[in-house]
């Protein structure tokens, strides 16, 4: 027979993380699978092109509809992303509450 080992309990299963602008709240979207096709997407197209596609995988189409009413300068628009996918990696928790 198999060896089984339940690794249940060092899991964490956590929420997904929020984003907040201008007081405004954001969900990301944090598993695994989202954040590996993100990765692929960066290492197979150019920034820009990779940005929009990373967004409406970050980011429900509710939310994404609240983002772009914001009309986000370009500058900025990129910096929400690199920030979101660092936090769902766990490399940044500037501003965590």
């Amino acid at each position: 027979m198999a060896k089984i080992v339940d690794i249940t309990d060092k899991l964490s299963f956590d929420e997904n993380p929020k984003i907040r602008i201008k007081g405004e709240e954001y969900e990301v979207n944090a598993d695994a699978r989202t954040m590996l096709e993100i990765m692929g997407v960066f290492s197979n197209k150019d920034q820009a092109a990779a940005a929009v596609e990373a967004y409406e995988k970050l980011y429900s189409e509710k939310d994404r509809r609240r983002i772009d009413r914001l009309k986000l300068p370009f500058k900025d628009f990129m910096k929400m992303i690199e920030f979101s996918m660092d936090l769902v990696m766990g490399e940044d928790s500037q501003g965590e509450q």
